[in-house]
Formats: C-alpha cells, structure tokens, sequence
C-alpha cells in the first residue's frame, strides 16, 4: 500500500463526478431541445443521458474481501460508459410549434429537470465528500511528515 493510495482513489471519484455532472448540465441544458439528431432525414429530439461508474479493478467480492484482509487499498472508480435513457419521449400538444405532427403533438425529450437536479444534487455532494477525503488524506501525510521534523 502507498502513502499516495487515498489520493489515487479520491481523484479518480473527483473526475469521475465532475464528468456526471457535466453530462447532466447537457441534460438540462437541452430539456426543450426537439431537433436533437437527424436520424433518417426527420429531427428527433434530444436523449437523456446516463453515466455508469464501476471500479477500476473489476474484482468479485471474494477476490476483494481476501485483499482487504491482506490489508490492501482499493483503486478507485472509472466511468465505463455514457448511454442514452431507454424512455421514450414525451408527447406535448402544441400545433403552433414548427416541429408538430399532423395530430398537433410535438416529441419532447425524456429530460425530467427535476430529477436531473436530483442527480446533480447527489453527484455535487459525492464530489464535496471526495474533496474532504483528499484533504484528509493531505493532512494524515503532512502530520506523519513532521514526526520526524
């Protein structure tokens, strides 16, 4: 185990959330957005999308309980994958908008603000929770260096 471990790990989470919340700021930022993609010669609007995180060490629990028995440090998350929401879109009665049907119903994306203010909620946090790990990681490191001042 290094002396640098908790830094490794708490960085890895700081880039990792700071990536999510970028991905729900564009989330927001395109919750009105119809004409999203161009898929087959018609506009479709824009897809909500979802961050996955897993370890960076793909490991089962047995192989890591044995680790941390032998006193080893984990390595930290990664993003493994950025996709889009499955949900379909949301039909909105509008027949004066441009991007309306025959019916007057326009496809707006699967953004729900509010549960994207949720999710930024709890990756701000998480990201808040990292920065406190890595200062307290900073500070074990500087008082074990004056022990021996």
């Amino acid at each position: 185990m290094r002396i640098t471990n908790g830094f490794d790990i708490s960085s890895s989470a700081l880039t990792s959330q700071r990536l999510r919340m970028d991905v729900i700021s564009s989330n927001i930022a395109n919750a009105e957005t119809t004409r999203g993609k161009l898929v087959n010669g018609r506009w479709v609007p824009y897809q909500r999308k979802l961050v996955v995180m897993e370890p960076k060490a793909n490991v089962s629990f047995a192989e890591m309980l044995r680790g941390k028995m032998g006193n080893s440090a984990g390595e930290g998350v990664k993003v493994s994958k950025i996709y889009n929401d499955p949900e379909p879109f949301k039909q909105v009665y509008n027949p004066a908008h441009p991007d309306a049907d025959e019916n007057g119903f326009v496809l707006m994306p699967n953004v729900d603000v509010m549960k994207e203010m949720v999710d930024m909620l709890s990756a701000t946090r998480s990201y808040e929770a990292n920065v406190t790990a890595l200062n307290a990681s900073k500070a074990l490191i500087t008082k074990a260096l004056e022990i021996g001042k």
